[in-house]
């Protein structure tokens, strides 16, 4: 079974042990696809890549791990860059340099055809959901794909790309309407609908349409809504390098159950299984510097 992850793969800046930032690949869906990959799964990353030094080597590690490119498109314009600054536990906020790259060169003329290739799962969100033109590229042809897949939408808030919550929430009601899964932090919701519950929101999202929701609440684990009520696992113990790709390793946890039980199977024990793998894996992924996540013998039991 093939899976579509589709979205962006830029360089994380991220900050050494004496300050200086090193550069590290990532990207939201980039780090799902590294992740289904790692895990086994049969992925196909769909993004534009750039000739330039940093696209590189965004090619070179996504090979290595053997996440396909066959249908990304190669391009002549600079790979997006994204400065991260890290707290005191490790948590990351970004500044981006997104304009004129090929990270969001998006265009119908390039993205592959559902019809013909017949995908079993499409995954896609951050910054390719809502930076247009190209968003609103990737909604049009999402639309086709969805009658051949569902969708796993994570919506990743970036409030220093889009600071206007108004058209941040548009954007996100407009994708999550179409998804059968949604994969969002507590954080990303208490940003964009400020004083309302996080089981509110998903709740909400279910009654629209969705199977499950599932909502990351960090330390505190995390949360799986369905049709029939909702499972909660704690998160795992582990010493916090940073957080950067944990979100993005619990999305693809999600995927590999679609792609292994089917989306309605995730429901009471099941989900709660694939809960705590997730959570597992997450912590694995926050113990090492930059989006890491672990393959597949690391959970192994799990």
């Amino acid at each position: 079974m093939t899976i579509w992850v589709c979205g962006e793969v830029l360089i994380d800046l991220i900050p050494g042990a004496d300050g200086v930032r090193v550069g590290h690949v990532g990207g939201g869906p980039a780090n799902t696809a590294k992740t289904l990959a790692r895990l086994g799964q049969d992925v196909q990353f769909i993004a534009g890549i750039s000739t330039d030094v940093d696209g590189v080597a965004a090619r070179k590690e996504l090979l290595e791990d053997e996440v396909k490119l066959d249908l990304a498109l190669t391009s002549d314009k600079p790979t997006c860059l994204a400065i991260v600054s890290l707290d005191r536990n490790g948590s990351a906020s970004y500044e981006f340099k997104i304009a004129g790259t090929a990270t969001f060169d998006f265009s119908l003329d390039w993205l592959p055809d559902a019809s013909r290739y017949k995908p079993n799962v499409l995954h896609i969100g951050t910054l390719a959901t809502v930076i247009a033109p190209g968003a609103d590229v990737l909604y049009d042809w999402a639309l086709r794909v969805a009658e051949f897949a569902p969708i796993v939408f994570d919506p990743n808030i970036r409030p220093a790309v889009l600071a206007d919550r108004d058209l941040y929430e548009a954007a996100v009601e407009k994708w999550a309407a179409i998804s059968s899964v949604i994969k969002v932090s507590d954080d990303d919701l208490a940003w964009l609908y400020p004083g309302q519950n996080y089981a509110d929101v998903a709740a909400c999202w279910i009654n629209d349409g969705a199977a499950l929701v599932v909502v990351t609440r960090g330390s505190q684990g995390i949360v799986g809504f369905t049709s029939e009520g909702f499972v909660q696992v704690e998160g795992a113990k582990i010493t916090v390098a940073d957080t950067v790709g944990a979100g993005d390793t619990v999305g693809a946890i999600i995927v590999e159950a679609m792609i292994e039980k089917g989306i309605l199977a995730l429901t009471g024990d099941v989900l709660r299984a694939t809960l705590h793998r997730a959570a597992v894996a997450a912590g694995i992924t926050c113990s090492r510097k930059g989006a890491q996540p672990p393959y597949k013998h690391e959970l192994k039991g799990v």
